[in-house]
This record gives C-alpha cells, structure tokens and sequence, in this order.
C-alpha cells in the first residue's frame, strides 16, 4: 500500500514539473479539459489530457 502511496506521489510531482511544457505543447486545452471560477479559485480539471497522457504512458509501456 505504502509502495502505491510513493508511486501516485511521485506522477503527481512529474505532472506538476511537467505541466508548463506540456500547456506550450497543446495539453491542457483540448475540448475535454475544464476550467472554472469557483469560490473566487480558478480550477482545472484536465480529463482529455489525462486520458491522452495515460494512453500514450500504456502505448510505451507496451513497446518496451
């Protein structure tokens, strides 16, 4: 379980270290990519960018 824990914290980390390249390349304004204004926050649930960024992850898992 612990093992998971670090493995989900440390994606979480990449993404966010990540994430400025990836909004120059395109992600994070796909068609399925919300954001928001709630609570005076701005929010950005990204689902179309995960399911492409999990897709492509799954493709080179499988090639190696």
């Amino acid at each position: 379980m612990i093992r998971w824990i670090i493995v989900i914290f440390l994606a979480l980390m990449l993404i966010n270290w990540f994430s400025p390249l990836l909004q120059r390349m395109g992600f994070g304004k796909l068609p399925g990519d919300f954001r928001f204004k709630l609570f005076g926050r701005d929010w950005f649930i990204p689902l179309t960018t995960t399911i492409l960024l999990s897709l492509v992850a799954g493709f080179i898992s499988k090639a190696f």
